[in-house]
C-alpha cells in the first residue's frame, strides 16, 4: 500500500485546508453514531507501517537526490516527516543546516522558506540561530520573517544566543508594515516584557458569559505550553455545562499543539487563542485524522460575521465586533485576541477532530499520549491495532456533548490558564465551573 497522497496532505505543512469536506453529519446522526462504527486502514499496525516507512523514506530524499530539483523539492516532506513520526532529527538538522546555508534559499519558493524555518523552530532553534540571524532582515515576507525571529528568540532563551530579542525588535523597528501586519502585531507583542506579565482575567466571566445565548459552547482550557495537555468541558444552549450519566461534568483531555509549536498567529502553528465559531460537523478525506467526524470551527474573517452570529447581519468584521462577544473584563485583554489577529494574517481550517497517528511517535515527549496537529484541536482515539477498528473515541463523546441539545452551531473557546508544567486537570477547574453555572 502506498500512502504518498496521505503524507502530502498532512506533512508537506499544508494545514487542513486539502482535508475537509462540507459538514454532514445532522445531530441526529451524531447521537446515533458508536464506536462500532469507525475503522481506519492506518490505525492497524500493518497500516501504521506503511505510513511511518514512506515517512522515513521521505525524509531520505534530500540526501538521496542531492542538489537536483526533485532533492530540494522534497525538503519540505522530509522535514514534516520528521516532524510527524519525530524520528531522524539529525538527518532533519543536516538538511534544514544545508537549506539554510544555499545561497538560493531567500529566492526559493515562500512555503519552502517555511518548512524550513519551522522545522528549525521547533527542532533545531539553536544549531540554525547563526544562519538565520543574517538573513532576518532580508525576509521579506510578514510569516516567514516572524517565524524566523521566533526561532532566534527560542534560540536566545535556551542560551544559545546573545541579544537575540534586540536584533528582532531592531528589524522589526525598520519594517514599514510592522504596525498594521498582524502576524508582526503579535511579534512586537511577544517582545514586550510587560505583555508577558500581563494578569488575565477572572476565568470565570469567560465561562459564564453569554458570547451569542442559545447556543452551546467548547471551553478548550489549556496551558501556555501547548505541549501539556489540555481540557475541553462543553456548555450547553441553557448554560448548563453538560453531564455524564452519573451526573459528572464532561470533560476530555484535549490538545493544541501543532507539530512546529508556532505561535497561534502563524500557519500551522498552534491553535490560536481567542474566540471561534462552530458552524457544523463533517468528514475530512486524511486517514491520520481518521473517520470520526469533526466540529468544524472558524475563526473571524475565515468566518463571515453571519457566521459567526449564527444569523444574516449587516455590517464587515472589525475589531470591536470580535469584542462585542465577549464579557467586559475580557475585551481588552490582548493574549485573547490572537484569533482575532490570525483571522487577518489568513488562517482558517482549524478544526476540531481526532486522530489515527500513533502515539508511541511521542512517546518520550511531554506532549505524549497525545499526537500534535497542523494547528488543529485533536482529541483522543483508540484503535484495535489488528483490525483498525476503534475502540473508543473522545472525539465521538466530544460531538455528542456539543449536539446533544439538537443544535450542531455554537462557539468554541481556546483559552490558556497558566504556565503550570503539567497537563489540566478536571479539579483544577471544576469549582469555577459550577461557579459559572450559578
Amino acid at each position: 500500500m502506498r500512502f504518498i497522497f496521505i503524507l502530502a496532505s498532512l506533512v508537506a505543512f499544508s494545514g487542513c485546508t486539502s482535508i475537509k469536506v462540507p459538514p454532514q453529519f445532522t445531530p441526529e446522526k451524531i447521537a446515533a453514531l458508536t464506536p462500532a462504527d469507525f475503522a481506519s486502514p492506518v490505525a492497524s499496525e500493518a497500516g501504521e507501517r506503511g505510513i511511518f516507512d514512506e515517512a522515513m523514506a521521505s525524509i531520505k530524499d534530500p540526501e538521496a537526490f542531492g542538489d537536483t530539483e526533485h532533492g530540494i523539492g522534497m525538503v519540505p516532506s522530509a522535514l514534516g516527516s520528521v516532524l510527524l513520526i519525530n524520528r531522524e532529527r539529525e538527518t532533519g538538522l543536516r538538511i534544514a543546516l544545508k537549506s539554510l546555508a544555499s545561497a538560493e534559499f531567500l529566492t526559493r519558493a515562500p512555503d519552502y522558506q517555511r518548512a524550513v524555518l519551522s522545522a528549525s523552530y521547533a527542532l533545531y532553534p539553536a544549531e540554525t540561530a547563526p544562519l538565520i540571524a543574517p538573513m532576518l532582515a532580508k525576509l521579506a515576507t510578514p510569516r516567514q520573517f516572524a517565524i524566523a525571529a521566533y526561532a532566534l528568540m527560542r534560540a536566545e532563551s535556551r542560551g544559545a544566543t546573545v541579544n537575540a530579542r534586540e536584533m528582532v525588535r531592531q528589524a522589526l523597528l525598520a519594517r514599514a508594515d510592522a504596525p498594521t501586519e498582524p502576524r508582526l502585531i503579535a511579534l512586537a507583542r511577544a517582545l514586550d516584557p510587560a505583555a508577558a506579565t500581563l494578569p488575565r482575567p477572572p476565568l470565570g466571566d469567560l465561562l459564564a458569559a453569554p458570547l451569542r445565548a442559545g447556543h452551546p459552547v467548547v471551553y478548550s482550557l489549556q496551558r501556555k505550553d501547548r505541549r501539556h495537555m489540555g481540557r475541553a468541558v462543553v456548555r450547553a444552549a441553557d448554560g448548563k455545562f453538560v453531564r455524564n450519566a452519573d451526573g459528572s461534568i464532561f470533560n476530555i483531555a484535549h490538545l493544541a499543539n501543532a507539530l512546529t509549536d508556532l505561535p497561534g498567529t502563524i500557519t500551522n502553528g498552534n491553535t490560536p487563542q481567542g474566540l471561534f465559531t462552530i458552524v457544523g460537523a463533517g468528514l475530512a478525506n486524511s486517514v491520520l485524522i481518521g473517520p470520526t467526524p469533526y466540529l468544524e470551527s472558524k475563526i473571524p474573517i475565515e468566518a463571515t460575521p453571519s457566521e459567526f452570529e449564527h444569523k444574516p447581519t449587516n455590517g464587515e468584521w472589525d475589531e470591536a465586533r470580535y469584542e462585542s462577544f465577549l464579557p467586559a473584563s475580557w475585551k481588552n485583554y490582548a493574549p485573547f485576541k490572537e484569533a482575532w489577529l490570525a483571522g487577518r494574517a489568513g488562517r482558517n481550517e482549524m478544526l476540531a477532530h481526532g486522530t489515527t497517528v500513533n502515539t508511541d511517535y511521542y512517546k518520550n515527549e511531554i506532549v505524549f499520549p497525545g499526537t500534535p496537529s497542523e494547528g488543529c484541536l485533536v482529541a483522543g482515539e483508540t484503535w484495535d491495532k489488528a483490525s483498525g477498528k476503534m475502540i473508543a473515541s473522545d472525539q465521538l463523546l466530544l460531538l455528542k456533548a456539543f449536539t446533544r441539545g439538537g443544535q450542531d452551531r455554537g462557539y468554541l473557546v481556546v483559552v490558556e490558564l497558566d504556565d503550570k508544567k503539567q497537563p489540566v486537570a478536571f479539579d483544577e477547574i471544576a469549582a469555577e465551573l459550577r461557579a459559572a453555572e450559578r
